[in-house]
């Protein structure tokens, strides 16, 4: 005797607006029991971060640079503690939003890299400083 396999069809749909409705639901036992209101006050508007920037490794180098005319490949690697290729791959990403501008000349046989801060780079850099300080500001009235 075959035995009979299971049926492999999806299970009928509940009619719509059930799911909003049993959402709903929770989300209401939920404020209840956490006491939070439907109608609180919303969170302040904190600026958007300059996302190039506000990575570590990137910061460093643009702090480094807005401090020093210019700074060789191996300084800037010795100051932010990283590796030969960390450092390159994000020198270029500044480089590429001309941030930064990058000369490569030898000294005698010695191939040396030099990076300056441009003025765009300074220009984010300030703007990135004065969104932290705002960020700030808005963090110690609360």
């Amino acid at each position: 005797m075959a035995r009979r396999l299971p049926s492999r069809r999806r299970p009928a749909k509940p009619e719509p607006g059930v799911h909003e409705k049993v959402r709903e639901k929770a989300h209401g036992k939920l404020r209840e029991q956490t006491g939070v209101r439907q109608n609180a006050p919303a969170a302040p508007e904190l600026p958007e971060l300059d996302r190039l920037i506000h990575e570590r490794i990137r910061l460093g180098i643009v702090s480094a640079l807005a401090t020093n005319d210019s700074l060789s490949f191996n300084d800037l690697k010795r100051v932010l503690k990283t590796t030969d290729g960390n450092l390159s791959v994000h020198a270029r990403k500044l480089e590429e939003a001309q941030y930064i501008s990058c000369v490569k000349f030898f000294e005698g046989r010695v191939p040396r890299t030099e990076y300056r801060l441009t003025a765009s780079g300074r220009r984010a850099l300030a703007e990135y400083l004065d969104q932290m300080e705002e960020w700030i500001r808005v963090t110690r009235e609360e």
